[in-house]
């Protein structure tokens, strides 16, 4: 890494040498190289984008997985079944990347043929963000559409024991526009970064105590649950996702499936890859024509008081990555230290030494 000096305390590290390190932590917890590397890009990739809770603050609860048995490094899926433009795959507790990876194959493969594909995967792992995978989809070509269901730690709206995943969807467009939303206000990730790094409070609006009851205490929100998005249109959402995921897949449902925090029991989650070929519709030359005029068109809005500018989903995080690529990727000191650990527990060489954050070099 060249040197660099900057203003506050935070290690910072280039994405290169993230994601070589991170690598080589995989292979030293079994993974075979290509998934290792595989796994580690993804991870990078959310870190880039500025979704550090998808990034890779996960790596040492991947090898936890690993070192109970909960997840199977060189386990083969297998397509179940392929019927015209629909597909049923086999994760068989795979790592969670590889699957979808196949998966994302399958699905444009499919839609060249079919001009429409949809993919559905059962018995897999965390896949990491799903923006990673609509973006495989889209980047050839296609709009990408994913889901995946998750852990039951969401109350359903009115309730206050545990029934849904966050459950996030993705869609992505070769073009200006990605969305990745879960079905709550945040990712779970999200509170557990803040608990890794110390933070006492969240924001309002992210979760809700063991009775259902709001709260900003972050160690309250652990022992709690994430807050549905809209209320009982999350709820609504989320069970949305679990229909196309584990009910259309034939995988686990709800409270039946694990999660990469729970000791002793497989995630055994769902994804569904979808792939659609818009030059079915229209000359691809003209989709693109319509998609930037709609763009263009909601973000030539006045913004509301407060906010300089209109922005759509997928803006924040290329700015964030654009930034990132040049200036390293910021991790909190407690993902720092806990990446340390687990690396010294496998006889892995430190991460590459970081710089302190700030906002660049000087």
């Amino acid at each position: 890494m060249r040197a660099q000096v900057y203003s506050s305390i935070l290690p910072i590290v280039s994405a290169e040498d993230l994601t070589s390190w991170a690598a080589a932590l995989l292979e030293a917890a079994t993974f075979p190289r290509p998934t290792a590397h595989l796994v580690a890009e993804s991870l990078v990739a959310a870190n880039l984008r500025g979704v550090d809770s998808h990034g890779v603050q996960l790596l040492p609860y991947y090898v936890e997985q690993v070192e109970r048995g909960d997840m199977h490094t060189v386990a083969q899926g297998r397509v179940v079944l392929e019927s015209g433009a629909c597909l049923l795959y086999d994760g068989a507790n795979g790592v969670g990347q590889q699957i979808a990876s196949v998966c994302c194959g399958h699905a444009v493969r499919l839609a060249h043929k079919h001009g429409i594909a949809i993919v559905a995967a059962r018995e897999s792992n965390h896949f990491g963000a799903a923006a990673y995978w609509g973006q495989k989809i889209s980047g050839a070509g296609m709009i990408g559409i994913v889901m995946c269901n998750a852990s039951p730690i969401v109350a359903p709206w009115q309730g206050r024991e545990r029934r849904l995943g966050t459950n996030p969807i993705c869609v992505s467009v070769p073009g200006p526009w990605l969305l990745d939303m879960a079905t709550t206000t945040v990712a779970n990730n999200r509170i557990f970064k803040a608990l890794m790094n110390g933070e006492e409070s969240i924001p309002a609006g992210w979760a809700v105590d063991s009775q259902g009851v709001p709260t900003t205490d972050t160690d309250a929100a652990i022992r709690g649950m994430p807050m549905p998005l809209g209320g009982y249109k999350g709820s609504g959402l989320g069970m949305m996702v679990e229909l196309l995921c584990g009910v259309l897949s034939g995988g686990a449902m709800s409270v039946e499936v694990g999660g990469i925090h729970v000791e002793g029991k497989p995630t055994r989650t769902s994804q569904t890859f979808v792939a659609i070929d818009a030059g079915r519709f229209m000359p691809v030359e003209e989709f693109h024509r319509r998609l930037e005029w709609l763009v263009n068109t909601v973000k030539s809005a006045a913004p509301a008081t407060g906010f300089d500018e209109v922005m759509v989903a997928g803006d924040p995080e290329w700015r964030a990555e654009a930034e990132r690529r040049q200036s390293g990727i910021p991790l909190g000191q407690g993902t720092w230290n806990c990446l340390a650990e687990t690396a010294a527990r496998l006889g892995v060489g430190p991460p590459p030494e970081p710089q302190p954050a700030g906002s660049g070099p000087v």
